[in-house]
């Protein structure tokens, strides 16, 4: 792989192989999408969208597919967005912080293992919140910025192998209070809880030989802490000037 900075999207078309690969090096973030898409309801309405904000190679997919929504994606990255095409989303180019999509277009925004990602997270969340239909759900996760935080996905996360190294920058990862407070500005209250990995699951897929491990050997479960990565979900404001819950 060339040598780029830290966080530098174009380290994704160099992993674009890893998308899909059985125990490769994002095996970490198929089991986040299954737990985001746990949080995610049943289309309540025909025609019903769902914008997947960062959606890299579709992960999110198979997790809701039998929902009822139009699946649209939006990434940077061609790489990602064709194997995500491949799986049955409606793809988009596009950065998360100006979606090419119309106000209130929404009427779920899921935003998984982005938002550690963006330069400016105060205009990414107004996107996020803008595409949102009142009433609409916002279901995102992402790494928290605490030592603790810095210590699990960078300096072990990378010397064992559960994140490729350099996709992260530190000084990117995400204050739940902040990001709870940009939400609010934007008429979604937002609540968190932390999610870790299943450590049996973690264990056996840093044990076996890369690529030779079945699709599921592990998922996320709920835990009190967010210190390390912890989910949010939170509903926007209605027409009648309540957040629904």
């Amino acid at each position: 792989m060339s040598r780029l900075a830290r966080n530098d999207p174009r380290q994704y078309d160099d992993l674009a192989g890893e998308w899909w690969r059985p125990g490769g090096g994002f095996e970490l973030l198929h089991w986040l999408a299954a737990a985001r898409g746990a949080l995610v309801p049943a289309a309540s309405r025909p025609g019903a969208v769902l914008v997947d904000a960062g959606c890299g190679g579709g992960l999110l997919a198979p997790h809701v597919e039998h929902l009822g929504y139009r699946h649209v994606g939006v990434d940077l990255r061609r790489s990602g967005l064709e194997q995500a095409a491949s799986r049955g989303v409606a793809v988009l180019a596009g950065d998360v912080a100006a979606l090419p999509l119309a106000d209130e277009s929404a009427d779920v925004v899921v935003a998984g293992e982005i938002l550690e990602h963006v330069p400016d997270l105060p205009a990414t969340v107004a996107e996020l919140c803008r595409v949102l239909r009142p009433g609409g759900l916002l279901v995102l996760d992402t790494i928290n910025d605490t030592r603790l935080g810095r210590l699990i996905s960078i300096t072990l996360g990378e010397r064992f192998g559960a994140a490729p190294v350099g996709i992260h920058d530190p000084e990117l990862f995400v204050d739940p209070g902040e990001l709870t407070m940009h939400c609010a500005k934007h008429g979604v209250r937002l609540r968190v809880r932390g999610v870790r990995p299943s450590v049996p699951g973690l264990i056996r897929w840093l044990a076996l030989p890369t690529g030779t491990a079945p699709r599921r050997l592990g998922r996320m479960v709920p835990t009190r802490s967010t210190q390390v990565l912890y989910q949010g979900i939170g509903r926007k404001q209605g027409s009648r000037g309540e957040v629904q819950v």
